[in-house]
């Protein structure tokens, strides 16, 4: 009798360890699915943040074509000036309005000026002896940004005051791409990439449609 007692708790111990094991077993797989769960369920997550920022600046992107186009389309009419160059300019000159010179002072090509009663003094890169240099330059500022986009036609129109001609090759351009190299050959910009940028933000955004019925 004392050995069956024995046999007994013996196959009763057994019994308890096994639980035991399997309650550490399901613990330990619960653990894992939390972690697997967590895991996708972040990536999902930051997915889905990027998704949502890439679209929100989209829609920005685009509500700034929305905004500047119309009377981009309007000084091409009357000046001969390519909306799509207008535009493109726009954009890269003023990082989509939200530069500085920009937001705040309603400046999109940056323009410069003389006279202290209506400019700003900010500082900006130029590409000088092949490398790019911080200085101090003295900007225009203006009441709205339809009054910088006929500003920045004029220029291109009316050329500086020391070479009256000198966008000339810009307005007798019949495309877009012509009017991008013609930018760069006659001095607008230091920045020795100016043109292909130009050139890729009219094509990535088919800013070319505004373009129909100018020449």
């Amino acid at each position: 009798m004392p050995q069956k007692r024995r046999y007994t708790a013996h196959k009763s111990y057994r019994r308890k360890r096994s639980r035991k094991n399997n309650n550490t077993t399901l613990i330990l797989l619960a653990i894992v699915a939390v972690f697997v769960i967590s895991f996708f369920g972040y990536r999902r997550y930051v997915q889905y943040q990027n998704e949502t920022k890439v679209e929100m600046v989209q829609q920005e992107h685009n509500a700034f074509v929305k905004k500047v186009a119309p009377y981009a389309v309007e000084l091409g009419e009357e000046y001969g000036v390519l909306p799509s160059i207008t535009i493109a300019q726009a954009i890269l000159e003023s990082d989509w309005g939200t530069s500085t010179l920009a937001s705040q002072y309603n400046n999109y090509f940056g323009i410069k000026g003389e006279d202290p009663s209506n400019t700003k003094v900010l500082q900006t890169k130029e590409y000088t002896n092949g490398q790019w240099t911080t200085i101090n330059g003295r900007f225009r500022v203006y009441s709205d940004f339809r009054e910088s986009m006929k500003d920045h036609t004029k220029l291109l129109v009316d050329g500086t005051s020391w070479n009256p001609q000198q966008y000339r090759q810009v307005i007798q351009s019949k495309n877009y791409i012509d009017a991008a190299v013609a930018l760069q050959t006659d001095g607008y910009a230091t920045d020795p990439g100016y043109t292909s940028k130009i050139i890729r933000i009219i094509q990535k955004y088919n800013l070319k449609k505004y373009d129909q019925g100018i020449k």
